[in-house]
């Protein structure tokens, strides 16, 4: 293979004189380095060394964060495919259903659903998953692999308060139930 210069001759852009005087030249830098004990650093080459490692750096970015959203979408999947596959009915028909209420995302949300299904959700048997408006029933056991994935997603049931209530409390005596409808 021809060199660098023999290129450039054949080219045309480089005449025979000027490729001579850069070849003299490089060998007086040559020897002059030799003779001082100096190392020679080629700048062409550290350049390019540092171009090279600046491009794997920028890859290796680029590839981490290519597999973080092909994690986040593949989770969300997951998520989705344990919601299609779980999920309960909510009632029967439409004019014997329950108002049941929940918070979800810091908002008082509302779903219509049989009273048998009311006394799973209360009991914690039964919880409620969503994303957005959609809203749907899922065993416990199932609401807890969802939670592992993404737990803002899952409706946390309410927690049954079995403190003793205050002796200076006036009301102690009258106590609410879970299931009060308004």
């Amino acid at each position: 293979m021809a060199s660098l210069q023999d290129q450039l001759l054949k080219a045309g852009l480089v005449d025979g004189k000027k490729a001579k005087q850069i070849s003299k030249e490089k060998r007086k830098q040559n020897k002059v380095a030799k003779k001082s004990g100096e190392v020679q650093v080629d700048e062409a080459k550290l350049a390019a060394e540092q171009a090279r490692a600046a491009k794997v750096a920028k890859d290796r970015e680029l590839n981490a964060q290519r597999e973080a959203a092909a994690q986040e979408k593949a989770i969300q999947a997951q998520v989705k495919q344990l919601i299609e596959r779980n999920k309960q009915p909510k009632g029967a028909n439409g004019k014997d259903d329950i108002a049941y209420h929940f918070t979800f995302d810091k908002k008082v949300k509302k779903i219509y659903v049989s009273a048998a299904v009311q006394d799973h959700l209360t009991a914690g048997r039964l919880l409620i998953v969503g994303e957005g408006e959609q809203f749907e029933l899922v065993p416990k056991i199932v609401a807890d692999k969802i939670a592992e994935r993404n737990p803002a997603m899952v409706v946390q049931p309410p927690e049954n308060s079995s403190a003793a209530p205050d002796e200076d409390d006036p009301y102690a005596g009258y106590e609410i139930p879970d299931d009060l409808m308004w």
